[in-house]
């Protein structure tokens, strides 16, 4: 039994004879004949009555051609489904990114993406990614933004942008008068870090081997720097506005922040400069290619981290 027997039948109960059912299948007359008899002897009973230049329908007949009639309706609806999951661009995505990059990016990326994709709803999510990554996996969300290394079975990752880390001290304080800033020059002062478990604070250590070095309790003659540990950057920021301590950020943690130009002046580390390495990351699996890309474009278009910030001030 077929979908091309059932469509048969149907046509041919409507029509109530073969050459027009034939016709409208687009079949020929003897096509749909065998099909029909094929059918029939499958269900070991008639469903029509043959009669000289017409046919008609049996009783059991009829109620098989409706069932029919239910089932092409279903496989229409079906179809009609598959056809919408073609249009990727037409249904919300869930995008999660972690605490140093969700406030600082989602702003630019949410107008940039409704731009381009207005009928693909963003909604979006903050969280370590220990988490993040446990939500993706179990498709609560459908791509996450955090920073290299990340490494995940059945995880596509996508390195989308490099950013730069800076040192962020109050104004008029005795660093300022530096251009670039070199690792040990962060043991002069109070330094404020993000504390333990926040992922941008491990960043700042591993790719700053002095400064992990001197954040070392058991190293012979540690004079580690006095430290106060903050529960997120924008927390940070104002301490170091206040005047509290000097401290490591993410560039987008600056350009975002200008209402704070008149208490905080900002410096480049000397060369090589720490960075970290942002990333798009989503399920091998993930049905919506073009929307990946769409979001793909849509975060390099904001370039949120191309402003220059100035060496000096």
């Amino acid at each position: 039994m077929t979908l091309t027997e059932l469509r048969y039948i149907v046509m041919l109960a409507q029509e109530k004879h073969f050459g027009k059912a034939a016709e409208r299948c687009y079949v020929s007359q003897p096509t749909l004949s065998v099909a029909v008899k094929k059918l029939e002897d499958e269900l070991g009973m008639p469903l029509f009555e043959r009669h000289k230049g017409n046919i008609s329908v049996t009783d059991l007949g009829q109620r098989l051609v409706q069932q029919a009639q239910n089932i092409l309706d279903q496989v229409s609806i079906f179809k009609d489904m598959a056809k919408e999951g073609q249009q990727q661009l037409n249904y919300p995505f869930k995008l999660g990114a972690i605490y140093t990059i969700g406030p600082y990016l989602f702003p630019h990326l949410m107008p940039q993406l409704n731009s381009i994709a207005p009928d693909m709803p963003l909604y979006i999510e903050e969280n370590y990614t220990a988490v993040l990554k446990r939500k993706l996996k179990e498709c609560e969300l459908d791509a996450i933004i955090i920073a290299l290394p990340f490494e995940e079975p059945d995880v596509v990752t996508l390195p989308i942008y490099d950013e730069p880390f800076v040192v962020v001290l109050p104004k008029g304080h005795h660093l300022c008068r530096h251009r670039h800033i070199e690792a040990h020059m962060l043991s002069e002062d109070n330094l404020l870090m993000l504390g333990p478990g926040h992922c941008f604070r491990d960043q700042v250590l591993d790719t700053n081997p002095t400064l992990k070095n001197l954040m070392n309790p058991s190293r012979p003659g540690a004079n580690k720097p006095l430290m106060t540990e903050g529960s997120s950057l924008e927390t940070i920021r104002h301490m170091v506005a206040s005047g509290f301590g000097i401290s490591v950020l993410p560039m987008s943690a600056m350009l975002a922040s200008p209402d704070h130009a008149q208490q905080i002046e900002v410096r480049h580390f000397k060369s090589p400069a720490p960075f970290r390495t942002v990333a798009l990351a989503w399920r091998v699996t993930f049905p919506r290619p073009k929307a990946i890309e769409t979001v793909k474009q849509s975060i390099q278009h904001c370039r949120v981290l191309e402003e220059p910030v100035p060496a000096d001030t």
